[in-house]
């Protein structure tokens, strides 16, 4: 189905041409109309499947039809993280690009002073995280009694962080009569409580959402010995020549490890967690679009709303603390129909995490045995099979020499690893 059978504006319709959006996809061809109906809607769609111009487009397009040449805050889009924020930002900006309405993001990581002299200068639409948008409000440097659209986007990630307070605390915050809509990944029982609380007689749009992945997204799971995770990372992402790669990790700490032996067997690498800068998380996330590094490595929470379109291979060196969060992870591969691979590293001590995640997917990964890296005893699972006889190549990049993290079979010396602060 064609954007101009949706009922978009000329404007709007050039803006997607210029991003080189040609048919709908399945999630926007029920949102759309959707919100041109005025319904409050709870929507659940996997990452990667167009969702933001989903609810984008028509409230650009309601917002341009009432435009009366004064900007004030109209729409606000809450964001869990402030990658998220500019991600969602920049799009809200190419799909207005024709159109007189002004958008801001609102996010930590930059100075308040700035954001609050862009407020001041009128904005339509915001977009922001919850905690950044109470402190505008509680410095009066906005007010939201003129809002006509509310979006809770990654409502499931809010929920797990944290944020729901905060997320109280702005709806009482806002005009009653308004239209509301709640996109998320997963359509937990805590989203659909949440759901029951801002909605009101809501529409259901529910496109591959909880437990579900991308069809074109192989998923493989190794069983490995933990004192060899990074050297089985290593030897995965060199051998196999991987030229680019998203790693997840759950710990900060643990980032910044494997990243250090990644860099020494080779591997050019970056880290972004909410220890480093939002300048520094930026520049890391350019520099590996711009494949000027190997590997990025990332945790859960700095990588949401990560938007890498021909990223090709994400690995998971072990398994989120949310078991959903799976799916967010191997999401950032496989979007936009291109193919991708998601492996996940498993130690024994992690086969019960593994476990819930599959529960959450309704279905057994297939896992893939390398006999120099994998525990003596394995859980038997179905699609298994045996790579003790695949020969052994150098865990760094393409043309140097081994590098120390490369497996051999002189026995390893391991350190004991501190205990990690939680992300």
């Amino acid at each position: 189905m064609s954007f101009s059978s949706l009922g978009l504006s000329p404007e709007i319709l050039k803006a997607l041409k210029d991003k080189g959006y040609n048919n709908a996809t399945p999630i926007q061809k029920e949102l759309i109309p959707a919100i041109f109906k005025k319904h409050d809607i709870m929507a659940g769609a996997q990452t990667g499947t167009g969702k933001t111009a989903g609810f984008v487009t028509p409230i650009l397009q309601e917002l341009n039809k009432k435009f009366n040449n004064r900007h004030y805050p109209k729409a606000i889009i809450l964001v869990p993280t402030r990658e998220l924020a500019k991600q969602v930002y920049a799009n809200v900006e190419d799909y207005s690009k024709y159109l007189p309405i002004k958008s801001t993001a609102l996010h930590g990581g930059i100075n308040m002073t700035s954001q609050a002299n862009r407020l001041k200068d009128g904005v339509d639409i915001i977009v922001s995280t919850s905690g950044r948008l109470l402190e505008h409000i509680k410095q009066k440097n906005i007010s939201l009694l003129a809002v006509e659209y509310l979006v809770l986007d990654e409502a499931d990630t809010i929920l797990d962080m944290g944020f729901i307070y905060e997320v109280n605390q702005i709806l009482n915050l806002l005009p009653q009569k308004r239209q509301n809509i709640l996109i998320s990944a997963t359509l937990s029982s805590g989203v659909k409580t949440l759901s029951q609380k801002i909605l009101y007689k809501a529409k259901l749009i529910e496109v591959d959402s909880m437990g579900t992945t991308a069809h074109n997204v192989r998923q493989f799971v190794y069983p490995v010995v933990k004192e060899l995770k990074s050297e089985l990372l290593s030897f995965l992402i060199g051998s196999r020549n991987y030229s680019r790669v998203l790693v997840f990790v759950r710990k900060k700490q643990e980032a910044d490890e494997v990243a250090k032996e990644l860099n020494l067997s080779g591997l050019k690498t970056a880290i972004i967690h909410g220890d480093k800068s939002s300048g520094t998380r930026s520049r890391a996330l350019a520099n590996f679009k711009n494949e000027k590094i190997r590997v990025l490595v990332a945790t859960d929470i700095a990588a949401r709303g990560l938007d890498i379109p021909t990223l090709k291979v994400v690995i998971n060196y072990d398994i989120p603390h949310i078991s959903g969060d799976y799916i967010h992870r191997i999401g950032r591969t496989g979007r936009a129909n291109n193919k991708g691979l998601a492996i996940t590293l498993i130690s024994p001590n992690e086969e019960v995490a593994l476990k819930d995640v599959e529960r959450v997917m309704g279905k057994a990964i297939p896992r893939e045995i390398l006999k120099d890296y994998a525990p003596k005893i394995i859980p038997k699972a179905k699609g298994a099979r045996n790579k003790s006889n695949e020969k052994k190549k150098t865990a760094g990049a393409f043309g140097r020499k081994k590098s120390s993290s490369a497996p051999t079979n002189k026995k390893r010396k391991t350190t004991k690893r501190d205990k990690y602060k939680s992300f």
